[in-house]
């Protein structure tokens, strides 16, 4: 993991070891929160959180609160009270290796291709082609097999990637071999020889894996020249030693012979192919690699990935490839898709993005969606920053809080907002054009940063995991998180994580329920989970309205209607109330307390309290303890002010 550091309840020098190197975390605790809930409409504040203040946060802690099932909506960090809550809202994760695309998720990427290869018939409207796949859904279990028909339809476009290969390997064979034309006529190759043919391969992902240097975007590759270095040898034996015995004259020393230079002249020729395929040449130690895409660096010196669809961009070449040798079919219009990721801050394209998404698909009124609301929301975070590293234990672009910009010719169409902790990649918001809603956004972003998790964990293994942030099975719009096959999730109680496929029959008969006590009776009906007779009481309490000031926040879904928070904080009378299970057992004298610029456990400090301050303190502690984890609660700070 990268360099997690823990804070031993026994050790301050711990504790200071970890603020020096990745910073400290310091919250203040909110208490429990009141909203009205924006999944079921119900007119009460029924919707229940706990809620934390973090002033900041490093990326070890906030990865462990999201493993006890905590969100963050700006600085501000909540966890539903799920025994209390009207709608039950579980931690959702999966892991990116294990991923396997539905038919509905390979088309909505078949569909993005064909729009950038400017294929698409983009005059059909979106709900036509959205009720057609809707109905197609509705009609089929995800559990049956793939028709016939399906199949032949996959088969039929197995035999258009591959002939789109054949064609683009050859476009690149003849460009090259054009290359090496011009070098002989230049002179820059002997011209007496005859020199042999390119021949361009496909570079396997499992071969990318094993590379260096944005490997995740080499597509295709060529030795030529080896070979053409070789031939060299082979017509003039006596040259090398001729260069090693010269110490000036008209001839250049060995290296006007070897792979690398050869390779490095053929680049050179070769630079217009990033316009006419939309490929980027280099040469890398003698070989000619073509990449699908280019790592650039911002001016403020963190780094942006630049990357084309790789299909696209084969597409794209190949069919500049058939151009050239027919003129039956006129030329089409491409669009080339880059994809940015960027620290988070404030862009005023983006924010004006958001606008116009919010209004229009949220239905947002334009005095409700304000600069100060949009980054309170989606730009401020707690998240400490920790830069890159080299030594496999932070990815290239670091851990913290990003936004990833999906740009389509020059247009800012979507941005993902994300954070990047040492375990995963979890996904926060996403707002997009919604004159490009029959791309199905929403739903490309979610595979390509599924994508961006496999193609980082070379850098850094601990990446595993991709957060799709909460699950809640009683909604239906929220449901589709559910499609990301194989998903996981919390267990409310113990925080273990149980697969999807488990849990649901039991989700289907209870909204709240412990899942790792879900368990399956042989050829008989799934036993629901044992709880407790106070929990049962906690799930039908009448919930005492209160007065409380909103403050307005949106889920962390596109599709998903925004709610109101509240931060109400409580004074012990009425806490979070876990189960008997949930109870901590931790020392509320190791919790660290911050006040007026110290940090000192509580077991130092309780003693400048009279009995009546140091009652009501420890009673908030023990709250704070029971919601956080004995762990987190000795290693975060607790700001009293």
């Amino acid at each position: 993991m990268a360099g997690k550091a823990r804070s031993e309840a026994s050790s301050s020098s711990r504790s200071n070891t970890n603020s020096n190197n990745r910073g400290q975390s310091k919250v203040h605790d909110c208490g429990r929160n009141r909203t009205p809930c924006g999944y079921c409409k119900s007119p009460g504040l029924t919707s229940i959180s706990h809620g934390l203040w973090a002033h900041s946060l490093t990326v070890n802690d906030y990865q462990d609160l999201l493993d006890r099932g905590w969100r963050r909506s700006g600085s501000f960090l909540y966890k539903p009270e799920m025994e209390r809550t009207c709608c039950p809202s579980y931690t959702i994760r999966l892991k990116a290796d294990n991923y396997i695309p539905s038919k509905e998720q390979l088309r909505v990427t078949r569909r993005i291709q064909r729009f950038l290869d400017g294929t698409m018939d983009c005059k059909k409207p979106l709900k036509v082609e959205e009720n057609q796949n809707a109905a197609k859904g509705a009609c089929c279990n995800a559990d049956q097999e793939v028709s016939s028909s399906a199949v032949k339809k996959n088969s039929s476009y197995n035999n258009e990637e591959k002939n789109g290969e054949e064609k683009i390997i050859k476009y690149l064979s003849e460009e090259i071999n054009g290359a090496v034309s011009l070098c002989t006529k230049s002179g820059e190759f002997p011209h007496d020889i005859q020199l042999p043919k390119a021949s361009v391969k496909k570079v396997s992902h499992a071969k990318r894996k094993l590379l260096v240097d944005v490997s995740e975007h080499l597509v295709y590759s060529s030795n030529i020249a080896f070979q053409i270095a070789a031939s060299i040898k082979r017509t003039q034996p006596g040259m090398k030693d001729v260069h090693q015995s010269t110490v000036s004259g008209n001839l250049a020393d060995e290296n006007v012979l070897s792979p690398k230079v050869i390779a490095e002249k053929l680049t050179n020729s070769l630079k217009h192919l990033a316009e006419t395929s939309g490929l980027s040449v280099r040469a890398c130690n003698g070989h000619l690699n073509f990449y699908s895409g280019t790592i650039q660096t911002s001016l403020d010196g963190s780094a942006e990935i630049v990357a084309t669809s790789e299909g696209s961009a084969a597409r794209h070449a190949s069919k500049v490839f058939s151009s050239k040798n027919s003129s039956e079919h006129p030329p089409v219009k491409r669009r080339r898709l880059e994809i940015y990721l960027k620290r988070s801050s404030f862009d005023p394209e983006e924010f004006a993005l958001y606008r116009r998404y919010q209004i229009k698909v949220h239905n947002d009124t334009p005095d409700h969606v304000t600069e100060s609301s949009y980054k309170r929301f989606l730009v401020d975070s707690p998240l400490i920053f920790v830069p890159p590293t080299s030594d496999g234990t932070v990815p290239p672009f670091g851990f913290g809080s990003f936004h990833q910009q999906y740009v389509i010719d020059g247009q800012l169409v979507a941005v993902g907002v994300v954070d990047i902790l040492p375990r995963c990649l979890s996904s926060k918001y996403l707002f997009w054009d919604p004159d490009f809603a029959f791309l199905s956004l929403g739903k490309y972003s979610a595979i390509q940063e599924i994508n961006w998790v496999k193609e980082n964990q070379i850098h850094c293994p601990s990446l595993q995991y991709y957060y799709l942030g909460y699950y809640i099975h009683s909604c239906n719009k929220m449901r589709y998180k559910a499609a990301y096959r194989p998903s996981e999730l919390l267990c409310p109680l113990r925080y273990q994580w149980v697969p999807f496929d488990v849990a649901r029959p039991f989700l289907d008969r209870r909204p709240y329920v412990v899942l790792s006590d879900c368990t399956s009776t042989q050829g008989g009906e799934p036993s629901l989970p044992s709880v407790t007779e106070h929990a049962m009481e906690l799930q039908h309490d009448d919930i005492r309205q209160e007065d409380t000031s909103d403050v307005f926040f949106y889920e962390d879904e596109e599709d998903i209607e925004p709610e109101s928070e509240s931060s109400d904080d409580e004074s012990g009378t009425e806490s979070s109330s876990p189960t008997s299970h949930q109870m901590e057992s931790g020392d509320v004298g190791n919790i660290l307390i911050g006040l007026k610029g110290s940090c000192v456990k509580y077991k130092d400090l309780q003693r400048v309290f009279g009995p009546t301050e140091r009652n009501y303190l420890e009673s908030q502690l023990r709250r704070y303890m029971r919601v956080v984890g004995t762990e987190l609660s000795e290693r975060m700070v607790y700001s009293l002010g």
